[in-house]
């Protein structure tokens, strides 16, 4: 039993590193939007993302607030604990990645996009099943009038063409696009390893757009990679609060 709770502390930890290292990377994404983008380890530029706060008003985008409101909570998921993601952990600046054809991927890892998303929150998700070595997480992307359905286009051409890519000084290779799960009003489905001081992660994500909102949910497991999946019970829970907060 111990022996399996340390590893699942390693998989936290593993998980830690290449998601919130590589966000740190990315820039900071309280919402104040980007200064500028930042050249990745394989060279190049991005033009700078939009900044949120002077967005139109009319858009069509949610506001921080409301994303709040209609993002999970405690208790909302039986057997799961939810904690909030730091602002800071959820970048807005777009990093290039090496191809440029694995650029969303890259992207929607650290919870960005091209384009910007208007306003963001995250949650994180611990099992209250000790043996449950996954880490799952999400956010809640709102865009303007059509954005949304371009950052579903961009990762669906994206995982038909990206099978590695180098990001933030990190490689991740089998990318595969997964079958669509029809959620919202559109979904993408893919898988891809992240490696990192050796270890692979497996990492599956489920990216969903309802409205103008995309939420994205992801999920990583160390120990049961060819088992790996966001668990419905997070995923139907969060698209039944959202559906009813925008109605």
């Amino acid at each position: 039993m111990r022996s399996r709770v340390s590893r699942i502390a390693v998989t936290v930890s593993v998980a830690a590193a290449l998601g919130l290292t590589a966000a740190c990377g990315g820039g900071g994404g309280d919402g104040d939007g980007g200064k500028g983008a930042k050249p990745s380890k394989a060279g190049g530029s991005k033009t700078a993302q939009p900044d949120p706060r002077t967005s139109p008003a009319d858009s069509g985008a949610l506001t921080r607030a409301e994303l709040e409101k209609a993002a999970l909570a405690a208790g909302d998921v039986k057997g799961y604990g939810v904690k909030k993601t730091a602002a800071s952990d959820i970048g807005l600046d777009s990093v290039p990645a090496d191809p440029a054809a694995c650029q969303p991927i890259a992207d929607m890892f650290l919870f960005t996009s091209d384009p910007a998303a208007r306003a963001a929150v995250g949650r994180s998700f611990a099992a209250k099943d000790d043996l449950d070595a996954s880490v799952t997480s999400l956010a809640l992307l709102a865009y303007g009038s059509g954005e949304a359905e371009k950052v579903l286009d961009g990762l669906r051409t994206s995982t038909g063409k990206c099978t590695k890519y180098e990001h933030t000084g990190y490689q991740y290779s089998g990318v595969k696009a997964l079958k669509d799960p029809g959620l919202g009003d559109e979904s993408v489905a893919y898988r891809l390893l992240g490696s990192i001081e050796g270890a692979s992660v497996p990492t599956t994500f489920t990216v969903v757009r309802v409205g103008t909102t995309v939420v994205t949910f992801t999920a990583m497991n160390m120990l049961d990679g060819d088992k790996v999946r966001v668990p419905s019970a997070i995923v139907d829970a969060q698209l039944k609060k959202l559906k009813k907060a925008t109605a």
